[in-house]
């Protein structure tokens, strides 16, 4: 089950209330608390509910904020912290933190619990840990599990509200505790709170009451009932899904204490509001206001009598007097029939009066009356727009004169140094202005006068003084050909060319305020600091003279700052570079002004230079070869100075090639009990190279080697016929040779005598056969005065015994036949081939069996060969069993 984080915000939706549409974290599972290595699952839901757009999610961690984007509204997360998400279109959520504990043994708790729920705390231990569990709550003993993992709360109520954990045992020692885990049970929804229309319905008139409560986000979609009572006694039809009950027409029969009460459907959680009294009024009728005496009204000190009268008057009834919508704290006295209030008049009491009359049921008002007292004009009052002391040339100025006392209308006249500006006729108490705009003649004094009839009263003089505001002011820069390095001196320079003084000078760099400087007079201020890298950017100034400050156009200074040694690092696929690796040369300056020049260079030759426009770092590509082997290093320059990076060395690999698999024996005939030697070598890749040799993909040993390949020695039995390779690993992947078929070959009693026999005689012949006309081709070249192309007339004497030598030789095709006996009439019977390869490398003379390797003599492959049969590309050793 996926519980939502608490949110506290309200908003009404479907006739109950819910919290408003702030982002909510889901977890799956709901857990918590996990074991690291586990992953949790998390699930933003926002104010479209089943959205999945895209979602922003944020992690903090020991105070360090990552944020990331989703296509969807959903995570997969496995490190602890805390964390937030904000769907599309919905507020942050409230935070949510998980812990990914390496902990033994765990309690893993809900988010959140409400009243009602059915809550599952759930014990886990790891490997070692034994669930012999017991549970405590606020360490006091709650229930022992043995063996199970769960403990079960099947209605949440505020009183499993506390601190919970469990406990095991170790295998080997001692008893184990979990984490603490808070559980802090929450209403679904609030205590409900009974609103009412009106407290006071007028009989026969509606009464809507309302049940209002406040669900918790989480639980929005629970659906409530709801029931009103009046006086402990069910209203209408009893429970509802209408929060809503209208009492069409109350009387006062309905008076008396409304409470309502909200349950959920399986009525499991329920709860009630507080009572309210509802009184039903009765109204009186209409009273009447009369004043006494009617005439002779319009003077002040004239005393007046305000009486009030209904038609159903007693003593039940409740008179009030109103002035202007305002009650009159008059004392009100009660007649035989109604009440009356005197008092003498004075300029407030102007207006309308009416009275109301109110039996207990109802206040009923009468119709107003209108009383108006005439009252001789104050000493008026001029102002002007602005409290300020100086007003500015072309400013607009606005004259208010007003009388505090005095009937209307009113007539009010505008002087300028006793000369009449014009007139205004006020017909209410605010008396009335007039505008103009500022020139220079506009200084003296002004003044103004008021009458409604009674001779006109003048205000007191007001002095104007008209004054120039600045104007913009111009910044300007010292020697600004200088300004470039860091530690150099600049001035700036603000002057205005207008304004009255004094004027208030401001300078500021990119908005920040540097200082400021005042001048009683027209002219210019300076200020002066020392450059740094951080003075780059824009500065402009202001100036004022109270009346707004005026800005200067921005002047730019660009401060450059030398390039500090770069750094160079590789970027490559692998821990180790590989021949035909793409390797990436990043150099970094993390300081210098922009545009810095990069150069990449290798054994101090020049790989080649990338600009960085708006600085950072610029990248190299190399496709690696071996020849990518040595030292780099690579530089940095902004203009100013050239600065080096430290050398870093790099140590290109080279996977191994195929190897090639030789076999080298001591004689032509070979037997049983003869040593061989099985040489494997990798012409190319780097060491150290591992050698493995097979016989039938069986492994016969291994050998490592700096150079030169390895080798691994046998010493012959008839077993050992058959196909042999080898492999080179360099730890960049391995590769194995072609295969070498061996034959250690016998004949059988019957026919193996002569036919043995036969063959050796054959080969015998086809050895001196060949062996002679090697003679006479040496002999016919020397005579002919040039040497021969091979070394091929070298006596026996000359060299040591020949050795055969085995291999596998990638062009064995190549080869063509010295000598062939073969059967004229296509006849199934034997005979041979003889091949002569002779090595391209002389190795010295070694008498010990391991350098057999290092004779020279031509090889001789020797097949026996059916005419019938084709026969494959293999060796024949004889063997030195004796024959039957």
């Amino acid at each position: 089950m996926l519980l939502w984080v608490i949110l506290l915000v309200l908003a009404p939706v479907s006739g109950q209330f819910a919290r408003t549409h702030k982002s909510i974290i889901f977890l799956q599972p709901p857990w918590t608390t996990v074991f690291q290595g586990e992953r949790v699952n998390l699930i933003c839901k926002g104010f479209r509910f089943y959205s999945t757009q895209k979602t922003k999610w944020y992690y903090r961690y020991r105070g360090k904020e990552i944020s990331r984007e989703t296509q969807k509204n959903t995570l997969e997360v496995q490190e602890s912290g805390e964390y937030r998400c904000q769907a599309q279109d919905s507020p942050l959520s409230s935070p949510v933190y998980l812990d990914f504990s390496s902990a033994s043994l765990i309690l893993q708790a809900p988010l959140s619990v409400f009243e009602g729920d059915s809550v599952v705390l759930r014990c886990r231990a790891k490997a070692k840990v034994t669930l012999n569990t017991t549970i405590y709550k606020n360490d006091n003993v709650l229930a022992f599990l043995n063996r199970r993992t769960d403990f079960h709360i099947p209605h949440a109520s505020l009183k499993d509200n506390g601190a919970y954990r469990c406990t095991g045992y170790k295998e080997t020692c001692c008893p184990v505790s979990s984490n603490t885990v808070k559980i802090q049970v929450q209403e679904s929804f609030t205590r409900p709170v009974l609103r009412v229309s009106s407290f006071q319905p007028i009989s026969g008139s509606p009464v809507t009451l309302t049940c209002e409560t406040w669900l918790s986000l989480e639980r929005s979609d629970v659906p409530l009932q709801f029931c009103f009572f009046r006086n402990d006694q069910m209203l209408g039809s009893g429970w509802s899904l209408s929060p809503k009950f209208q009492i069409t027409a109350t009387w006062s029969k309905d008076s008396g204490s409304y409470w309502c009460k909200a349950a959920t459907m399986d009525y499991s959680i329920t709860s009630n509001s507080l009572r309210s009294w509802i009184q039903v009024q009765i109204p009186a009728s209409h009273p009447v206001l009369t004043l006494s005496p009617e005439k002779a009204l319009n003077f002040e000190g004239t005393k007046v009598t305000l009486h009030c009268e209904t038609q159903e008057d007693s003593l039940r009834t409740l008179y009030r007097f109103y002035h202007d919508g305002v009650p009159l704290r008059h004392k009100s006295v009660r007649c035989e029939k109604g009440a009356s209030i005197s008092f003498s008049l004075t300029t407030e009491h102007s207006g309308n009066y009416y009275c109301t009359a109110d039996n207990g049921r109802g206040a009923k008002p009468s119709e107003a009356v209108s009383l108006s007292v005439t009252v001789p004009v104050s000493h008026p009052v001029l102002t002007l727009s602005s409290a300020e002391d100086l007003i500015s040339e072309g400013a607009k100025v606005t004259l208010h004169c007003e009388a505090q006392r005095g009937s209307l209308p009113i007539v009010y006249q505008f002087h300028h140094e006793d000369a009449a500006l014009g007139n205004r006729s006020a017909h209410s108490a605010r008396g009335v202005s007039i505008s103009f705009s500022l020139t220079a003649e506009h200084s003296g004094n002004y003044y103004c006068t008021a009458n409604n009839g009674f001779g006109p009263q003048r205000s007191e003089a007001l002095s104007l003084s008209v004054t120039v505001p600045v104007s913009r002011p111009v910044l300007t820069l010292s020697s600004a050909e200088a300004l470039t390095f860091e530690g150099a001196t600049v001035t700036l320079y603000c002057e205005v060319q207008r304004g009255s003084p004094r004027i208030l000078y401001q300078f500021y760099h990119e908005d920040v305020p540097l200082g400021s400087n005042s001048t009683p007079s027209v002219g210019k201020v300076s200020f002066s600091f020392s450059l740094t890298a951080g003075h780059s950017g824009n500065y402009y100034c202001t100036a004022d003279n109270g009346f707004g400050p005026q800005r200067s156009e921005a002047v730019s200074l660009f401060v450059t700052v030398p390039v500090s040694r770069p750094i160079l690092t590789f970027r490559a696929p692998r821990a180790q570079a590989v021949v035909g690796d793409l390797l990436e040369l990043h150099c970094e300056a993390l300081r210098g002004s922009s545009p810095i020049l990069y150069g990449f260079y290798h054994e101090d030759v020049t790989l080649g230079k990338i600009s960085a426009p708006s600085g950072g770092g610029a990248s190299f590509n190399l496709s690696l070869t071996t020849e990518h082997s040595g030292i780099y290093s690579c530089e940095a320059d902004n203009g100013l100075e050239a600065q080096r990076s430290e050398m870093v060395t790099l140590k290109v690999a080279v996977p191994v090639s195929r190897p090639v698999l030789t076999l080298r024996a001591p004689r032509a005939q070979v037997a049983v009990g003869d040593l061989l030697e099985l040489h494997c070598e990798a012409l190319r890749g780097s060491p150290l190279i591992l050698y493995r040799f097979y016989h039938e993909d069986v492994t016969l040993g291994n050998s490592s080697a700096l150079s030169g390949g390895a080798f691994f020695n046998l010493s012959l039995t008839a077993e050992h016929s058959g196909n042999y390779c080898c492999e080179a690993d360099n730890g960049l992947g391995a590769q194995r040779s072609e295969t070498v078929t061996l034959y250690i070959t016998g004949l059988t009693a019957n026919r193996s005598g002569p036919v043995a026999t036969g063959v050796t005689g054959g080969l015998l012949s086809l050895a001196g056969l060949a062996t002679g006309a090697l003679l006479l081709y040496c002999w016919l070249s020397r005579k002919a005065g040039r040497e021969p192309a091979s070394d091929l007339c070298r006596s026996p004497s000359d060299s040591d015994s020949q050795e055969p030598t085995y291999h596998n030789v990638p062009a064995w095709e190549e080869l063509q036949p010295v000598y062939s006996n073969v059967n004229p009439r296509g006849e199934n019977v034997v005979y041979s081939e003889v091949q002569i390869i002779r090595e391209k490398k002389k190795h010295a003379v070694a008498s010990d069996p391991r350098h057999l390797r290092n004779k020279v003599s031509p090889i001789i492959y020797s097949e026996v060969k059916v005419a019938s049969t084709p026969v494959s590309r293999s060796l024949f050793l004889a063997s030195s069993a004796p024959h039957r």
